[in-house]
């Protein structure tokens, strides 16, 4: 056995959180997610600014991935820990070893999201699925982790799909390992953002640039500078996730944007308004470090609102007030900038020479400023 074949590999398994984007996600541990590695991506996380790490993931190193057919054909991907990164494995990590126990199969994993959503199939694996409510186990439990949302295991058969019509399974692909937010939360209610009255990067092509810029001008990116990807909200009266993909959030007029925005806040019962502050006061600010950084822009990145979708429950059903101290509590609520490929700034290792901008990123602001109003006016009961 070389040194590399002696430690435990990671079967990677789709992130089953994943509500937006179109890169496949994957989850290496529990607290720690996967992605195809893009040079101008990992330049952005090596010289990340201090003030912008608390609005991150944690960038956690790289690592290589390759493709595996078992004995029925179906397709998995494998991270090899020791190459290419600091090796977490070696000392027998409880996160590896779990994975050993649970080797599922692409075709397992469909079965395993099939079984967790009796009654209603929701793989049907064109895009343009949309489903309303992730249903309960086959006994009729309320699902602990059991409903997903079907957006990540779409994308997750898409990129096996294209890996291995390009590759052979013995190419070795790398992958970025980063800080999986929304570890820490039992029903992680998710809203994914895409920030800025401008989507294409700097790379694009004429095609994809016109594309783009058609695509937020017939969306709330162009009056808004923010438009919605991808939510999952977890109803605590029904125990389901609700999820809305890119397709209806690029729909949305300002009116819409902002209903959805309220129904982000919805848990079934009630609009959680304790939640406003906490959230206003996280993204005024993520306001303050964006203003301060100068040549970056963050073309397509996305930004995610996190909370919990069965917080404080005791509180709620005895009526209780919520002690005030928690008002700013800042693990009740979390807000982070995703998705870097197209990210240009001054001094970009990955790329040299960027068209050089001047000041800080007007569109991205202008989105930030317009959702803090929004949610404002939310918490005045508009």
């Amino acid at each position: 056995l070389g040194p590399a074949e002696g430690r435990a590999a990671v079967l990677l398994q789709p992130f089953v959180h994943q509500v937006g984007g179109h890169t496949s996600m994957l989850t290496y541990d529990e607290h720690t997610i996967c992605k195809p590695l893009v040079s101008q991506e990992l330049s952005f996380y090596e010289s990340l600014p201090l003030a912008m790490r608390q609005f991150t993931p944690q960038y956690k190193g790289i690592v290589s991935v390759h493709l595996k057919k078992d004995s029925l054909g179906n397709l998995t991907l494998i991270a090899s820990p020791s190459l290419g990164q600091p090796d977490s494995s070696a000392g027998g990590d409880p996160a590896v070893t779990l994975w050993h126990k649970r080797k599922w199969s692409h075709t397992q994993v469909t079965k395993t999201f099939k079984d967790s959503c009796p009654g209603k199939m929701l793989l049907r694996t064109d895009l343009q699925y949309h489903t309303d409510s992730l249903l309960e186990d086959a006994n009729g439990k309320q699902p602990e982790r059991k409903s997903h949302n079907p957006w990540g295991l779409h994308c997750h058969r898409q990129h096996l799909n294209r890996m291995s019509s390009k590759h052979n399974e013995n190419k070795l692909h790398q992958f970025l390992l980063l800080e999986n937010v929304v570890s820490k939360y039992s029903y992680p209610c998710i809203l994914d953002l895409k920030m800025g009255t401008r989507q294409h990067g700097d790379d694009a092509s004429e095609e994809k640039k016109a594309r783009h810029i058609k695509k937020c001008e017939q969306s709330t990116s162009a009056s808004l500078g923010v438009r919605i990807c991808g939510m999952q909200v977890y109803q605590a009266d029904t125990g389901h996730f609700l999820c809305k993909d890119k397709y209806f959030g690029r729909k949305l007029s300002p009116e819409g944007f902002q209903q959805t925005l309220r129904q982000f806040l919805c848990n079934g019962n009630q609009l959680r308004t304790d939640l406003l502050e906490p959230i206003i006061l996280r993204l005024k600010a993520l306001l303050t470090v964006i203003r301060k950084q100068s040549s970056y822009r963050f073309y397509s990145s996305s930004l995610l609102i996190i909370y919990d979708g069965q917080e404080h429950k005791e509180s709620v059903d005895h009526h209780l007030a919520f002690p005030k101290t928690h008002g700013t509590n800042p693990c009740r609520v979390d807000v982070r900038m995703i998705d870097f490929a197209h990210t240009t700034f001054k001094g970009s290792k990955s790329n040299p020479n960027p068209t050089p901008y001047d000041g800080p990123d007007h569109g991205y602001i202008f989105g930030l400023e317009n959702l803090i109003k929004i949610l404002q006016s939310l918490s005045e009961g508009k």
